[in-house]
C-alpha cells in the first residue's frame, strides 16, 4: 500500500536574502518518514517562488501532483524568535515591499469574492505543545501578515475547500544565525532546531486530530 504523502513547502529566498530558512527546513525533510501511533506518511518537500500568484499556482499544482492528507506551509519570519504556527489567513495582499517579480499589490483580495478568512485545520496548539517539551521555541501566532506568507496561507485554505479531509496551515520560522549575524539584534535559531521542530510539528498535527485546549491568545 502507498505510503500517505504530507506535503511541506517552503519559499525561495526574497528581500534581498540569499537564502530562506523554510525552503532549507522543507529540503532537510524531503522523502523522510515520519512514524507515530501507527501512522506513518512521506514528507514531500517543494519551494514555491516568493511571487504573488505564481506561488499558489505552484502549490496547486503540487496540490494535484502528490494528493497529501495534510501540508504544511512554511515562511521566513524576520523578528521573531520562536517557530510560529499561524492561526488565521485574511483574504488581502498588501505588500510593504514588492515580491520577486516586482509586483507589489496594495489592498487587493487573494481570491475576489472569497471569505474575509480563514483558519487553520491544523492542531496549532498541540504543535507548540510538542516543540515546548522538545526544548523548542514555539508559539502560536495570529497573524501572517500580508505578503506572500499569507497569500500562500489564504490560497492554500481555500483549495483545501474542494479536498475534504485533508488538513492544512502554515507556519512561520525565524531567520538563521548567519542572516541574524547581517543584521544587528535580530533573533535567530540554527538550521538544525529549526528542522527538528518542524518534524516535531508534523508528528503532532498527524496524531492530533483535535487541537488541545489551552490558552495561546495575546493581550494585543
Amino acid at each position: 500500500m502507498k505510503t500517505p504523502t504530507v506535503l511541506l513547502t517552503g519559499f525561495e529566498p526574497f528581500g534581498g536574502e540569499a537564502l530562506n530558512p523554510s525552503a532549507q527546513i522543507a529540503q532537510a525533510l524531503h522523502g523522510q518518514v515520519l512514524k507515530a501511533d501507527g501512522q506513518q506518511a512521506r514528507v514531500v518537500a517543494v519551494v514555491l517562488p516568493c511571487v504573488f500568484g505564481a506561488a499558489l499556482q505552484a502549490l496547486e499544482a503540487a496540490l494535484r501532483q502528490h494528493q497529501p492528507l495534510l501540508v504544511l506551509a512554511l515562511g521566513q519570519a524576520g523578528g521573531r524568535c520562536e517557530l510560529t504556527p499561524e492561526r488565521v489567513a485574511i483574504n488581502v495582499d498588501d505588500a510593504r515591499i514588492a515580491d520577486n517579480a516586482g509586483a507589489q499589490p496594495v489592498d487587493q483580495p487573494v481570491v475576489p469574492g472569497g471569505p474575509a478568512a480563514y483558519f487553520s485545520t491544523l492542531p496549532i496548539k498541540a504543535m507548540v505543545a510538542a516543540l515546548r517539551a522538545a526544548g523548542v521555541p514555539a508559539a502560536v501566532s495570529q497573524t501572517a501578515g500580508t505578503f506572500v506568507c499569507n497569500h500562500v496561507f489564504y490560497g492554500l485554505m481555500h483549495t483545501l475547500q474542494q479536498h475534504p479531509g485533508v488538513r492544512g496551515g502554515f507556519m512561520h520560522v525565524p531567520l538563521l544565525p548567519e542572516q541574524a549575524a547581517r543584521s544587528s539584534g535580530q533573533p535567530s535559531l540554527p538550521l538544525a532546531l529549526q528542522t527538528e521542530g518542524v518534524r516535531l510539528a508534523l508528528l503532532a498535527a498527524l496524531t492530533h486530530t483535535q487541537d488541545l485546549r489551552v490558552a495561546g491568545g495575546t493581550v494585543s
